[in-house]
């Protein structure tokens, strides 16, 4: 608790329970110089409490997402205050809430964000995904890792584009590509949560990128859950 507990960190740390964010938004969001916050974003990383990960749009951005599993391994109980997810008492899924998920092609990332949340949601939830420029169909090894690893057939999906959710309403907007993010608003989709997530079809890159993004939105997909039921108790 002795890290997070400087204010300037426990800021930072505030700002990304609600989603990845590059340094200078960090720096608006907390009023702090630029160059401090990189200074204790680098104290939070070495903690283990925050990740930091190269821009897939612009190579000059790093976006930082709160490292939720070492939060709760780090200070399980106190950090209950800064994301419901990391509270001891496991939640129910919540009933009633809408996700979106966006990318560009709707062909890997969103598609098995999608699956995951219907999995984890156990049909209390309504998710949806589509993509700036849809791909004629899901990639492979999306399909294959999702059969193999988790048990879901989506050999029957199609990537969709933004125009078939733009005029639907959705609790939660979730961009998962760098390039969609700048450009949601432009097809009339407000976003509330940006997670910063490589192509796993970008540059060859085989089944085992596949199945490591998987297992990150996986993850982060279970730290959801008690977030849309905190919201819906505000």
């Amino acid at each position: 608790m002795q890290m997070a507990s400087h204010p300037v960190r426990w800021a930072l740390l505030t700002e990304l329970a609600g989603g990845d964010h590059r340094v200078r938004e960090l720096a608006a969001a907390v009023g702090e110089p630029q160059n401090l916050v990189s200074y204790h974003l680098r104290l939070l990383r070495s903690a283990g409490l925050v990740d930091a990960r190269r821009s897939s749009f612009d190579g000059r951005d790093t976006y930082y997402r709160l490292n939720l599993a070492g939060c709760a391994g780090a200070f399980r109980d106190a950090a209950a205050a800064l994301h419901p997810a990391l509270a001891a008492a496991p939640l129910a899924p919540p009933a009633g809430r809408s996700v979106l998920f966006l990318c560009t092609g709707n062909s890997a990332r969103s598609p098995m964000a999608e699956a995951l949340l219907e999995r984890r949601g156990q049909g209390r939830i309504r998710a949806a995904s589509a993509g700036s420029h849809p791909k004629p169909h899901l990639h492979p090894n999306a399909v294959r890792v999702m059969r193999d690893r988790y048990g879901i057939d989506l050999a029957g999906r199609r990537p969709r584009p933004l125009t078939a959710v733009a005029r639907r309403s959705f609790d939660c907007v979730i961009t998962l590509c760098d390039k969609v993010r700048e450009y949601a608003h432009d097809h009339g989709l407000d976003t509330t949560t940006h997670w910063s997530l490589p192509d796993p079809s970008a540059d060859g890159a085989g089944y085992p990128e596949f199945d490591r993004v998987a297992s990150e939105l996986d993850d982060r997909i279970a730290f959801l859950l008690p977030a849309l039921d905190a919201s819906a108790r505000r």
